[in-house]
């Protein structure tokens, strides 16, 4: 069992490479997103570009969100409006409005006063999703860990949009752990949701791929238990697991 590294590691990839070690499960750094023959991985922890360039000739199943799940969630646990549409669509927009890609950073996440603002269709393809939300600030914003229907961990990481990093509050453990009551058989058994505070009440800030995620402070240990259920091999992914498998995607 083998974890397989992109070229240049995060402060915190270095961290679960350590965790990794420490448990005895060998690494690869590639030093390009290129595969040389031979090497052989069967989990997988980095960005989605290299993983969509590595896990098919691993065999990895990178394990996701669907890319509507966070605008397909009751206004409870969202505290504002959102909604998954094209880009083409997001250009008619005429107001401002918080806008990002669903599972990658293909589209900057960030404010745009209004669609022209967005990434013309000479860079991005029309038919490319994204999340269009009402503004808002969150007070403060945390990260939990999901497995098997279970907060495993997590860290706080900002405070009024600021990097501020500290544990996980009870609060938020708790909130968490209703989430997944409510709400974990939409999400594959491994996986970072993102949440915060909006005017003193939880919401979901966004679900991220596990394999892809800070840990900021939370436990390396059971950050690598998320990270390896989260980026197995495909012939592994239990029934419920297969419908969040991402597929590879391709540059316009």
């Amino acid at each position: 069992m083998t974890l397989v590294l992109p070229p240049r590691l995060t402060a915190s990839a270095q961290r679960l490479r350590d965790t990794a070690h420490r448990r005895g499960l060998p690494t690869v750094q590639l030093p390009t997103f290129e595969v040389p023959a031979g090497v052989q991985a069967d989990h997988l922890h980095a960005g989605p570009t290299f993983a969509d360039a590595v896990a098919p000739l691993f065999g990895i199943a990178p394990l996701e969100a669907p890319h509507n799940w966070l605008a397909g969630l009751p206004r409870d646990f969202t505290r504002r409006e959102i909604t998954a549409v094209t880009i083409g669509e997001a250009y008619e927009l005429r107001r401002p409005a918080f806008v990002k890609s669903p599972n990658d950073k293909s589209i900057r996440a960030m404010i745009y006063t209004d669609g022209s603002r967005l990434p013309g269709p000479d860079a991005v393809d029309r038919q490319t999703p994204v999340l269009v939300s009402d503004i808002v600030d969150f007070a403060t914003e945390y990260r939990l860990y999901l497995l098997d229907g279970a907060v495993h961990t997590g860290s706080q990481y900002a405070e009024q949009g600021r990097l501020r990093l500290g544990p996980a509050t009870a609060d938020a453990l708790a909130f968490g752990t209703d989430l997944v009551a409510g709400l974990g058989h939409t999400l594959p058994t491994a996986i970072v949701v993102d949440v915060g505070i909006i005017d003193g009440r939880w919401a979901v800030i966004e679900p991220n791929a596990a394999w892809a995620s800070g840990a900021y402070e939370a436990d390396g240990d059971l950050v690598l238990d998320v990270v390896l259920r989260a980026a197995g091999p495909r012939a592994t992914v239990s029934d419920h697991d297969r419908q969040f498998i991402r597929l590879p995607q391709r540059s316009p």
